[in-house]
């Protein structure tokens, strides 16, 4: 984090900076200087202002030394830019960075920087309203983090979060660790938090097939409005007849007001196993309710179920329900894990293309609603890349393939690629965060969980 650019009296008079437009900076530094991509470095302008640089890359000079180049950090003061010359450039102290990266509520920060551990890196809460994507190998401590940060959020902001959840990783995000400080388990335990699992019981996973639209009705069914035309004709005319009829006499009643369509549709159902599914509410209450309530987290646990269909099935209800109340510009986080699942590049079936659909269409146009995403995947090859490419905030947990850091590159143009390129070699735990999210591109290593983690790793069995 701080620089040592100065490392001999010889070096200090080959250490200078320059900026051609008062913004950008570039200090030429002898090879012994250690300055890395993600570094501070006080910079003193010889009409004496002092500036405080970011760096962004470093590459060698003349085989005798070396360049370090980045954005001149404006820390809001009245001082204008300018064009320098021959400046001096020197260390800098934690606290000047930590007044920049930290943020003034220690509980929105997410970890510390890795290269200075007494600085800690702090989310910026109005900026959560963009979408975020969140990546890593397996192994990376990726979902750790992304509990750290949905804790954070939780406590420290009012913002609701919908987190989908395949693994059942987030399950006990309102279950306190044990030993935690008295005053964060206090404010954890006054955030409503609702864990909705597949079953039965009050917080039993469940969506209303007749709140559904028309099109996602469709899906569910599998049929197309024009190769399918009868049985969709049939679905539509007798919807609204079916609404409260005991599950059991669906298929009869289809059969007594449909007509030759109502009997091929009454079929289709039965034999898609739809009345098996343990996905309806009918009368009780939905997962549509709870979200509409507005509990600081709805966690959707989506791997209870027993067939992909299902889980399908309850994002795309959620997702329809979300987008058909978007006028009423009610902030919202969905955070969709394992985001591969829900928004793959090809889509099987068509209730996972209606699914995938409107994930890309709450990316391009749900942020002016206050529907904003966090996509979680190990590989950005995964989700689709028109999806992916709405986000201007990013998490880089360890990634190896030089094809994933390539694509990162050319979707994140505002991450310094020295930085992205340091991810192959991150620890378990440590991640490169940037976008508006934070104040500055920063390499943490991610604080302690205060919750459970839903979903470990199985150890091998030793003697």
């Amino acid at each position: 984090m701080s620089v040592d650019v100065e490392t001999s009296p010889g070096d200090s008079a080959r250490t200078r900076a320059s900026s051609s437009d008062g913004r950008s900076f570039s200090v030429r530094a002898s090879a012994a200087a250690t300055i890395r991509p993600g570094d501070y470095v006080r910079i003193i302008r010889p009409d004496g202002v002092d500036l405080l640089g970011f760096v962004e890359e470093v590459s060698p000079q003349d085989g005798s030394g070396l360049v370090a180049a980045g954005s001149l950090i404006d820390e809001g003061s009245e001082v204008a830019p300018m064009p320098f010359t021959d400046a001096a450039a020197a260390p800098t102290s934690p606290d000047a960075v930590a007044r920049v990266v930290s943020g003034p509520d220690p509980e929105l920060v997410v970890g510390q920087l890795v290269s200075t551990p007494s600085v800690g890196v702090g989310l910026v809460p109005h900026r959560l309203n963009r979408h975020t994507f969140w990546c890593g190998q397996s192994g990376s401590g990726k979902t750790y983090a992304l509990g750290v940060a949905l804790e954070r959020i939780i406590l420290r902001t009012r913002l609701p979060v919908v987190v989908f959840d395949p693994n059942s990783d987030f399950v006990k995000l309102h279950a306190a660790r044990e030993g935690l400080d008295p005053p964060v388990a206090e404010a954890l335990a006054g955030r409503a938090v609702r864990v909705l699992r597949p079953g039965e019981g009050p917080d039993a996973l469940r969506v209303r097939f007749r709140d559904m639209g028309a099109h996602a009705k469709a899906a569910i069914l599998r049929l197309d409005p024009v190769v399918d035309r009868g049985e969709y004709n049939a679905l539509l005319r007798l919807a609204p007849a079916l609404q409260g009829v005991d599950p059991a006499d669906i298929p009869p009643r289809m059969r007594e007001a449909g007509g030759l369509d109502g009997e091929a549709l009454a079929q289709r159902v039965e034999n898609l196993g739809l009345l098996e599914w343990q996905t309806w509410a009918y009368e009780h209450e939905a997962a549509t309710d709870v979200i509409a309530g507005r509990p600081a987290a709805t966690v959707l646990d989506l791997g209870g179920f027993h067939s992909g269909d299902e889980q399908l099935v309850v994002a795309l209800a959620v997702l329809e329900d979300l987008w058909a109340r978007r006028e009423e510009r009610r902030p919202l986080l969905l955070v969709i894990d394992e985001a591969h699942n829900l928004c793959p590049p090809e889509p099987e079936g068509p209730l996972g293309i209606a699914v995938r659909d409107r994930i890309i269409q709450i990316a391009a146009e749900g942020r002016k609603f206050g529907l904003w995403l966090l996509l979680s995947t190990q590989r950005p090859s995964k989700v689709h890349r028109g999806i992916v490419s709405q986000c201007d905030n990013v998490t880089v947990m360890r990634m190896n393939s030089p094809g994933d850091l390539a694509e990162l590159a050319d979707l994140f143009g505002f991450v310094p690629r020295s930085m992205l390129a340091q991810s192959a070699r991150f620890r378990q735990g440590e991640a490169l965060i940037a976008g508006g999210f934070v104040a500055m591109p920063s390499i943490v290593r991610v604080r302690d969980r205060i919750t459970l983690e839903g979903g470990i790793d199985v150890r091998v069995p030793m003697p």
